[in-house]
């Protein structure tokens, strides 16, 4: 019997499909809900639809949803029908219009790129009347906005939400005054877009930007102070446009015009510029796509990758910008456990040594090459962080055998940014770079930098400015010889290997190695490439001092409290009040990122080896999470979802999955295994939209990859409840 063909699958309203996509399970959600709104009121007057539609959210929570849902996406798909369905989303909404911004935030972070023209120029409309309303929450909503529009774009869309974001901030001056963070935010979006809008027909939207910022700069700086040293690196950029070029001299030579309490630029320079600024200059695809390929892409498989990142977001002249925007997303924001450091995942400078191998234009390099070196100028050990200056040292050092120039390049520019970044402050940047490169030899990211610094591969001018600038790193060290014989043959081995390949940023099978790991104890030469982490990593004792000065000292306390015992019973105890200094309402959340990688070093054994017992009975499921970090899941387990410490939490849960992806499919472990989590496996859906990644498809399907990678055993065990979810 022939089969039936196929017939044409329904265009939604709201997303761009094609035949091949199943039907997004969001959109035939609204969908249902506005088919409940126009049950309730075809054929009514609007008096008599208000007042059906009031009756019907008194019922109960779930009608509430999906009156406001239906009415929210009518506002979205119905441009005729928006401003009635608005005023009565106003009359009949009941939490403040907070599922409607839940509701907003989740199509930007998720679904963004697929809206169609209608629904994404609606959701514009939308967020201006929600302003324009005062609806508590909104700046939140403006601030997801701003991160949609990508930097180095200049496609018609793109200029419209840049241009149409801007206009709700000037036409709503007054509100947007109010929120400090949306200020900062805001002036740190458009001085950044600036540079992308120089063409003579950008220059009116480009006058608006500049107006904009120096207005907010001139009435509001000290809320603008708080975006630290890219500040100035954003203003720099932009300092020959006549109006900037004002701000810039008072900037530099008048600071209290600006404010009394700003005491001049290196106020500005010595504070490090929070995640927050940094990541909101990449989109959440951007975003998903660099985390994804730092924390799941094999060293040496990645050219697939970055060949695809490459024609999505950087092959075209104004994209150029958006290199410098990546660098310091990958200093300053993806921080990775110091298990994932030393497996064989993409390391950061690889990426990075990619991104300026690959820079297409003079002007673009040598910004990239300062988004690098710049938490370098003003380094201070007890407030910055290691992993911030590590890429770019890693470069030079992994370069030098397959791309000596890009090596040459980076210390050249290292020496001649002392003098040359700002003269009156010479000494302080001087300073600045020598408390780096003393930072990365104390916490052993290079052993010794004499081998980079007088490298034969140099020219003799740049070793000689090296020996000047840096004499007390050029002199060599002088350990036993047979290492200096072990070195020599190391070298040798690879040179022999890349002759055979190119280079080390794209090709197909990694060749690096640390210089301690080139030969073994016997002198022996091993096989350069990575290797799977031997069980006897287990033994290495758990190193926390990167982070521990980066948190209140109640919270160092605790965590050292847990370093000290190897009691699991104890750590639980500690860990319970981690978690309740956690849901503390004055917990810094600036903290989070070092307390998840103090968390992830701590717990390193608890994600290695077998999770699910041999012999599996209610007992040995039960003791199998009773671990410190399941105390995290069980506090999440047992609270409301509108309790404000549940997204405290979960926010805490998604910093560390960042740190150790593992987390993903031990969550859905316990979820399974634990009898305090039974129904509560959708807990996992609000985890994944608190990540990085946003989706839960996404999520899910990275980390049954790595489970599948880790333990197919529990794979198997976890895949039915999955399923049936």
């Amino acid at each position: 019997m022939e089969p039936a063909p196929a017939k044409s699958k329904p265009q939604g309203r709201l997303l761009v499909s094609t035949q091949l996509d199943a039907k997004d399970e969001l959109e035939e959600r609204l969908e249902r809900c506005v088919g409940t709104v126009q049950a309730l009121t075809n054929g009514l007057s609007e008096r008599e639809a208000n007042d059906a539609l009031t009756a019907n959210v008194c019922k109960g929570q779930q009608q509430h949803e999906e009156v406001c849902l239906g009415l929210f996406t009518l506002v979205l798909t119905e441009p005729a029908q928006a401003q009635r369905c608005y005023r009565d989303l106003t009359l009949v909404n009941r939490d403040g219009m907070n599922i409607v911004l839940v509701k907003i935030n989740q199509i930007l972070m998720e679904k963004f790129l697929k809206l169609q023209d209608i629904p994404r120029t609606q959701l514009v409309w939308l967020v201006r009347e929600l302003v324009k309303s005062g609806v508590i929450g909104a700046d939140g909503v403006i601030m997801t906005l701003l991160k949609q529009i990508a930097g180095g774009d200049i496609s018609t869309k793109n200029l419209w939400l840049a241009e149409s974001v801007l206009d709700i901030l000037l036409e709503q001056k007054e509100w947007v005054l109010k929120s400090g963070m949306l200020i900062a935010m805001s002036v740190y979006t458009y001085l950044r877009l600036i540079v992308d809008h120089g063409a003579p027909n950008l220059l009116p939207l480009r006058q608006k930007e500049v107006d904009f910022c120096i207005s907010m700069l001139r009435e509001k700086f000290m809320e603008c102070l708080i975006i630290g040293r890219d500040l100035v690196r954003l203003l720099q950029n932009v300092a020959r446009i006549p109006e900037m070029e004002l701000l810039w001299r008072d900037l530099l030579h008048n600071p209290q015009v600006l404010s009394p309490q700003f005491t001049g630029i290196l106020q500005l320079l010595t504070a490090r510029t929070s995640r927050k600024f940094l990541a909101c200059r990449l989109t959440p695809d951007m975003e998903t796509k660099l985390l994804f390929m730092t924390s799941r892409v094999r060293f040496g498989q990645q050219k697939r990758y970055q060949d695809w990142f490459q024609r999505q977001y950087l092959s075209t002249a104004e994209s150029q910008s958006l290199r410098c925007d990546l660098i310091r997303y990958i200093c300053g924001v993806v921080h990775p456990s110091n298990e994932v450091l030393s497996s064989d995942i993409l390391p950061r400078w690889a990426i990075i040594g990619w991104l300026l191998t690959t820079c297409t234009s003079n002007v673009a390099a040598s910004n990239a090459k300062l988004a690098l070196f710049y938490d370098w100028l003003f380094f201070n050990p007890e407030k910055d962080s290691i992993m911030n200056i590590e890429p770019a040292i890693l470069v030079m050092h992994h370069s030098m055998k397959p791309h000596p120039a890009i090596t040459a390049t980076l210390l050249d520019f290292m020496c001649r940014i002392i003098p040359h970044f700002f003269p009156p402050l010479e000494s302080q940047v001087r300073q600045g770079v020598f408390n780096s490169l003393n930072f990365i030899m104390e916490k052993r990211v290079l052993a010794h930098l004499a081998p980079l610094f007088d490298n034969p591969k140099l020219d003799r001018e740049l070793r000689s400015m090296l020996r000047e600038r840096f004499p007390e790193f050029c002199s060599p060290p002088s350990p036993p010889t047979e290492v200096k014989m072990e070195e020599a043959g190391s070298m040798e081995m690879d040179n022999h290997v890349l002759d055979k390949e190119e280079g080390c940023y794209d090709h197909t099978e990694a060749a690096f190695s640390d210089d301690e790991d080139e030969v073994n104890n016997k002198g022996k030469k091993r096989e350069f490439r990575f290797h799977p982490i031997k069980e006897a990593v287990v033994e290495e004792p758990a190193d926390i001092t990167p982070w521990l000065d980066q948190l209140d000292d109640t919270m160092k306390e605790k965590v050292q409290q847990i370093q000290k015992t190897s009691d699991t019973e104890t750590q639980c105890e500690v860990m319970q009040e981690i978690v309740d200094l956690i849901l503390e309402d004055d917990f810094d959340t600036e903290q989070m990122s070092a307390l998840a990688s103090c968390l992830a070093e701590l717990f390193k054994d608890h994600f290695r080896g077998e999770v699910l017992p041999e012999e599996i009975t209610e007992e040995s499921l039960e003791e199998s999470v009773c671990k410190p970090v399941c105390l995290i899941f069980r506090n999440l387990v047992t609270m409301q979802e509108d309790n404000s410490g549940f997204s405290v939490l979960l926010d805490m849960l998604a910093e560390l999955y960042q740190k150790q992806p593992k987390i993903g499919y031990h969550l859905l472990y316990y979820l399974k295994a634990s009898k305090a989590a039974n129904g509560k496996m959708m807990l996992y859906e609000s985890f994944a939209q608190a990540t990085a990644l946003g989706d839960l498809h996404t999520c899910l399907m990275m980390d049954m990859k790595a489970c599948q990678e880790d333990d197919v055993r529990l794979l198997c065990y976890l895949t039915p409840s999955i399923y049936s979810e």
